[in-house]
């Protein structure tokens, strides 16, 4: 059996089509069912709905052979599994945003400091330490445009779609960090003790993927 670790959601709508291709369709909708567990049109392959963050953390312990996760995630994961595809879905960028009023070019000044608050703590440390800027961050889980309007933190890193969100709460975007999509990620265990299925599996994903481009 192989068991594939997916989240609900953008990556779950955006992978149906690289399985479909692959020749895996899921047998339920995981937004009407509560099962965690979702039989699939192979008999030996089965979907597992965790949340975003966990992705890495089933797919590197065992509890999932492979998975689709987004780059922010992985990073923040750390090393630890085998990344052999970029599915190029889920797309959106990390950047910077900050009040419209706030001077961002004299804040990130070298040597200087500032306070971000972020999900994403080790993104965030390695953009400004690159920089030479000195930050201290403060981790937040939600609602991240409130940082900078209670004057919790001059700026945040967070991922960004279309901007209206930023827009909406007179939040403007002044730097990117990175571009961000979702990748196929392999438990290297699994890849040894299972190669051929999931060789097949990766190689019918990266294809799908080609035929996309």
């Amino acid at each position: 059996m192989i068991t594939l670790a997916l989240s609900k959601g953008r990556i779950f709508e955006d992978s149906l089509p690289l399985l479909k291709a692959a020749g895996i369709e899921v047998l339920e909708d995981p937004e009407k069912s509560r099962k965690l567990i979702i039989g699939t049109t192979r008999p030996d392959v089965r979907v597992v709905l965790v949340r975003a963050s966990d992705v890495p953390t089933y797919v590197q312990h065992g509890g999932a052979d492979l998975g689709v996760a987004g780059l922010d995630v992985l990073l923040e994961h750390g090393d630890g599994l085998y990344r052999p595809l970029d599915l190029r879905i889920a797309r959106c960028r990390m950047s910077v945003a900050t009040r419209a009023d706030f001077d961002y070019g004299h804040a990130v000044r070298q040597g200087s400091r500032i306070r971000v608050a972020t999900k994403y703590t080790q993104i965030a440390r390695q953009h400004f330490a690159a920089k030479g800027v000195h930050v201290d961050l403060i981790k937040l889980y939600g609602s991240m445009e409130l940082a900078p309007l209670t004057g919790l933190a001059d700026a945040i890193v967070d991922l960004v779609s279309t901007g209206s969100t930023l827009k909406a709460n007179n939040l403007v975007e002044v730097e990117k960090v990175m571009d961000i999509s979702s990748r196929l990620v392999v438990n290297p265990a699994a890849l040894k003790l299972k190669r051929a299925p999931l060789r097949a599996l990766i190689d019918a994903f990266e294809q799908a993927v080609e035929a996309r481009s």
